[in-house]
């Protein structure tokens, strides 16, 4: 016995020494296919006042930037059901992920070198072109050549404004507003001359009922800008997770098919995608 005891006290210390590791660990997220926050859930920022691209409607949101953020949060392991989305301005977009408050931003989010010292990208999955929105009946502005002297709305925290300021300096006024569902209204109102952003957000405002016959797009893109889904800076594993997915969004057909849905009833032709990563 006494040669035994020892052995039995040793057995059953060295047991309970590791029962507070093993509750500890089980307390712990788990990582699971997302990626992010470990947690079987994402948060993704979002816009909610594109029409086809990422539009409320009702309780819920809908067009091609949704159904991009359903189909890679599904592959990342993450149901709809376990998605929050967080609608944010478009100055909001690297903010927001660089303080943790968003998981990714799904929201025509233009991959740039300025943008990458600050976040990181997966994609493109679209390449889009600026161009100029204007009023059906205005046939002073044909291109970005006729611009001198005339009044363009952009949305603040953006590529398109950025190029407008960096390139037109001096020869026309900017009016920068959050929204461009605000820029639009200016536009219809008369406020402006034109609004100025990506073809595919303008083809669907320009397709809208109330707008239909009113605006049109001018048809003369001037720049590339190819849509990224926003990463925190340093998380090489999921962007590779989420270039994967974009991957089999593309090959599997889903990807046309969401753009045959919300955009190419607007007149927009869909080009051929790009090449992701």
């Amino acid at each position: 016995m006494r040669i035994r005891r020892p052995l039995v006290l040793l057995a059953v210390v060295t047991a309970v020494a590791a029962l507070p590791a093993c509750a500890s660990d089980t307390g712990k997220p788990t990582t699971t296919d997302n990626g992010a926050s470990g947690t079987g859930k994402l948060t993704i920022g979002i816009a909610d006042d594109l029409p086809g691209v990422s539009l409320k409607d009702g309780a819920q949101y809908v067009g091609f930037d949704i159904d991009t953020a359903n189909y890679v949060a599904g592959k990342l392991g993450v149901p709809s059901a376990n998605i929050t989305w967080k609608v944010i301005d478009s100055a909001d977009r690297v903010p927001d992920l660089v303080d943790g408050q968003v998981d990714l931003v799904v929201s025509t989010f233009s991959i740039t070198p300025e943008r990458q010292q600050q976040v990181d990208f997966a994609g493109p999955y679209f390449v889009a072109h600026q161009d100029l929105l204007v009023r059906r009946n205005d046939t002073t502005i044909t291109g970005p050549q006729t611009l001198d002297g005339k009044v363009l709305c952009a949305a603040s925290g953006t590529t398109s404004a950025d190029y407008v300021k960096a390139h037109y300096k001096g020869k026309i006024t900017l009016h920068e507003v959050p929204t461009w569902s605000e820029c639009v209204r200016n536009l219809a109102n008369g406020d402006v001359d034109a609004v100025s952003t990506d073809d595919l957000i303008l083809a669907g405002f320009a397709a809208q009922p109330k707008y239909k016959g009113i605006l049109k797009v001018v048809g003369k893109g001037f720049t590339d800008e190819r849509y990224g889904i926003g990463v925190k800076k340093g998380d090489s594993d999921l962007v590779g997770k989420v270039d994967a997915a974009l991957k089999d969004y593309i090959s599997s057909g889903a990807w046309k098919k969401s753009l045959e849905t919300y955009v190419a009833p607007s007149g927009y032709d869909i080009p051929a995608p790009p090449s992701v990563g």
